[in-house]
C-alpha cells in the first residue's frame, strides 16, 4: 500500500495550475504548501507531494484511481484545458485487464499522468 508519492519539478508555480486543475475530478486538493513544495490529496492527508528542484526533475507515470469512469472522462477534459498533452484518450485498455478503463496525459514537464478505473461499465 502507497503512502505518498513525491515529484520533482521545474516549474512549481505551472505543476500547482496544472495539478490543481487535472485533480481536482478526483477530490485532491492542496492540502499543505511550502516554500518550493505543495502536498495534495484529501485536506489534512495529502498523498501528492511536488517539489522544485530541477536538478531531480526527471519524467515519471503516476496512476490514480477513480471510483468510476465518469471521473476519468473529466480528469481528461481538466487536464487538457489546463495544458496537458494528450497520451491516451479515456477509453477501456483490454491489454491491461477486462475492466481497465483509463486515460494519459503528459504534465508540462513530460511526466505521464494516468487516472484508471477498474470497475465494470
Amino acid at each position: 500500500m502507497l503512502d505518498h508519492i513525491s515529484l520533482y519539478v521545474k516549474n512549481l508555480d505551472d505543476a500547482k495550475k496544472f495539478y490543481s486543475a487535472a485533480l481536482a475530478p478526483l477530490g485532491y486538493e492542496i492540502a499543505h504548501e511550502g516554500e518550493g513544495f505543495l502536498g495534495m490529496g484529501e485536506p489534512g492527508k495529502p498523498d501528492l507531494w511536488i517539489s522544485e528542484e530541477p536538478e531531480k526533475a526527471k519524467p515519471a507515470h503516476v496512476a490514480f484511481q477513480a471510483d468510476d469512469r465518469t471521473k476519468i472522462d473529466a480528469f481528461y477534459t481538466a487536464a487538457l484545458s489546463a495544458g496537458g498533452k494528450d497520451n491516451g484518450k479515456p477509453g477501456p485498455r483490454d491489454n491491461y485487464g477486462p475492466n481497465y478503463y483509463a486515460a494519459f496525459v503528459f504534465d508540462g514537464e513530460g511526466n505521464n499522468i494516468e487516472v484508471v478505473c477498474h470497475k465494470p461499465a
